[in-house]
């Protein structure tokens, strides 16, 4: 059966309704509601952190894209790993919060295998230096992902892979954003990764909280593992 067209008003709502849920289950039960129609109303806000990041990434990866393994962290519905997978990327974990997100995911048989898991409130499933990229795209913000978690990030990469990161800077992020470039600085002075590239995407998706027809940026950040 085909979806009902969403327009960009009902969209709207959606992204208030999901930002001002209060609590991690709150914000869980409203993502596994709206997992059916997740990627048609991403495809209405013109969101473009997903082919962004993969686009850094295959930029800067050298290695055999066939036999890498990623992590895909919040992998929601599997935007991410459905972009890679173009640039050559074959073997993708994904993990969410979700479990209707996961299932969305499970259908498009991108991944080799789904995890549920709560970002700062359960220690992310992976083994230590098993994986040759880490990827988490659009979940790092205000009220979803605490900043401790980019620690783990780098835990589950391998000494040499690669960590990718997503930022968007609408207004109400911009102080997250300012302390995720602080730890991100302050893990780079400790020895534990090398900043590649960071870089700035001016139409990063629809302003959901602005004036009609305006873009918000965003920022891809990519660092090596030592």
């Amino acid at each position: 059966m085909a979806l009902t067209q969403r327009t960009f008003e009902t969209v709207k709502g959606v992204v208030a309704s999901v930002r001002g849920t209060a609590t991690v289950g709150e914000k869980m039960a409203f993502y596994d509601t709206w997992a059916g129609n997740y990627d048609q109303d991403v495809a209405v806000l013109d969101y473009h952190a997903a082919s962004q990041a993969a686009s850094v990434i295959s930029s800067h990866f050298s290695g055999d894209r066939e036999a890498a393994v990623v992590l895909d962290v919040a992998c929601g519905t599997g935007l991410v790993a459905k972009q890679m997978k173009l640039d050559g990327f074959r073997h993708f974990v994904g993990i969410d919060g979700s479990k209707a997100m996961l299932d969305v995911a499970q259908e498009k048989e991108l991944y080799q295998d789904l995890k549920q898991c709560i970002l700062g409130e359960q220690l992310l499933p992976a083994k230590t230096g098993s994986f040759d990229l880490v990827v988490i795209c659009g979940a790092l913000s205000v009220d979803h992902v605490p900043l401790r978690v980019v620690r783990e990030l780098c835990s589950a990469c391998k000494p040499g892979g690669y960590v990718c990161m997503t930022c968007r800077h609408g207004h109400d992020n911009l102080p997250y954003k300012a302390a995720l470039e602080r730890e991100l600085k302050q893990m780079e002075e400790e020895g534990l990764w090398s900043c590649v590239a960071v870089t700035e995407v001016e139409n990063w998706a629809r302003e959901v909280s602005g004036a009609e027809g305006s873009y918000i940026s965003g920022s891809v950040y990519l660092y090596k593992k030592l």
